[in-house]
């Protein structure tokens, strides 16, 4: 009897051990040190003045050696730096794209995103408008724009998301995580609580509408839309045209009014009482109403329907194209899979404990830069009190001048 035990557990074994070994991480950077220097590259396409990153953990930290990643250092700078990595394509399989994002410049106006390319990058021409399949994460512009952008390139053309997913825009780090799947369906994640989902179909304008009006169909002449009609019995009552407004009865005419100088004298005008307005007949169920007609629809001769909107033929290269106004923005953890547990297992390694360490550390650093602030202010009062002292005794003597002088 308990053969078959065994052999279901040696089975769930090598399903589990054939799914550990498919999995596959086409690319990771952590940033352990300034070797990004040499081996990412910085874009040289001319017309932009470009920003340069920095190895550095920030102003506020859990870890300052395991938290370093590159920062943006120069503020009204674009920031283009790439790095390419052996090829690979997601078709059959699921694609994962997750690093870490800190705006601890309490960033303005600038993005955050990562954009993936395929091989015809050249790294040293990279610019705002290189072709690129995917483009993913953070962009925060003003009370109005704090969006996590999800675009997609299909038939040449970027495909912006037709739904608002919204960003973090404190100044804390946090991951940022998107999954498409071999269903076409994705997921967004910001540290590791998924935010937005759906079909790719569905949320972007990958392909045309399904079905399309008739264009041969027409609504009937005698269609009648108006749900009531003017009820033809209904006539205006005889006392009802008031006009609105009327001489004031209690008004008089001043005893110093002229005629000859201030011209002929009218009362003033007030509303009248019995103004009624504009008399509209009652309204009565229209015995005609056929309702709100809908145009009727057919099946869209130039859709067709495409299994594989997720499938990128050939990714090999990732690149931060950015454009911020106030730098400071610190990038990590960039992992790009086909395991989304894995995924979610360094999301979690990394990101509570950071997030805690760098809230305790920031809140006291801000006590502390308040509490200067009011050694500072007791400074200054400290300098002033002297001064006004300085005026009682003043005012004093000036009173005791007084009084000497009316005693002379």
């Amino acid at each position: 009897m308990r053969a078959p035990t065994k052999l279901s557990l040696c089975a769930l074994f090598c399903l589990a051990t054939a799914l550990a070994v498919s999995a596959e991480v086409y690319f990771e950077e952590n940033f352990p040190d300034d070797s990004f220097e040499t081996e990412w590259t910085y874009s040289e396409h001319p017309g932009k003045e470009f920003g340069k990153f920095v190895h550095s953990s920030g102003a506020f930290y859990n870890d300052a050696e395991a938290d370093k990643g590159i920062q943006t250092s120069q503020d009204a700078r674009f920031y283009a730096l790439s790095k390419k990595f052996p090829p690979f394509s997601n078709e059959g399989k699921d694609l994962v794209i997750q690093y870490t994002v800190k705006h601890e410049q309490n960033i303005d106006c600038g993005g955050g995103y990562v954009k993936l390319f395929n091989c015809d990058l050249e790294p040293k021409k990279m610019h705002g408008e290189t072709p690129y399949e995917i483009m993913f994460g953070p962009d925060i512009c003003g009370p109005g724009t704090k969006k996590v952008h999800v675009i997609f390139s299909y038939n040449e053309k970027n495909l912006l998301i037709n739904k608002d997913i919204r960003c973090r825009d404190d100044v804390y780090t946090h991951v940022y995580t998107l999954i498409v799947k071999p269903d076409n369906t994705y997921e967004v994640l910001i540290d590791n609580e998924k935010v937005e989902s759906g079909e790719l179909e569905a949320d972007w304008d990958f392909l045309p509408p399904k079905k399309i009006k008739d264009p041969e169909a027409k609504k009937p002449e005698d269609w009648d839309e108006k749900p009531t009609i003017d009820d033809p019995n209904d006539e205006k009552p005889e006392d009802w045209d008031k006009p609105e407004h009327i001489p004031d009865p209690a008004a008089s005419k001043p005893e110093d009014w002229d005629d000859e100088m201030d011209g002929e004298w009218e009362p003033a005008m007030i509303d009248n009482p019995d103004f009624k307005g504009e008399w509209k007949p009652k309204q009565i169920d229209n015995p005609n109403y056929k309702g709100v007609w809908v145009h009727p629809e057919i099946d869209n001769p130039e859709y067709k329907q495409d299994d594989k909107l997720y499938a990128r033929k050939e990714i090999c290269a990732i690149g931060f194209d950015l454009w911020q106004v106030k730098s400071g923005t610190i990038f990590n953890n960039v992992l790009i899979t086909d395991d989304i547990e894995l995924a979610k297992e360094k999301a979690d390694a990394i990101w509570k404990s950071r997030y805690e360490g760098e809230k305790k550390m920031k809140e006291a650093m801000d006590e502390e830069e308040r509490k200067k602030e009011e050694q500072e202010t007791k400074k200054s009062d400290d300098v002033a009190q002297p001064d006004e002292e300085d005026e009682e005794e003043d005012e004093d003597l000036a009173s005791k001048s007084e009084e000497a002088h009316d005693e002379l």
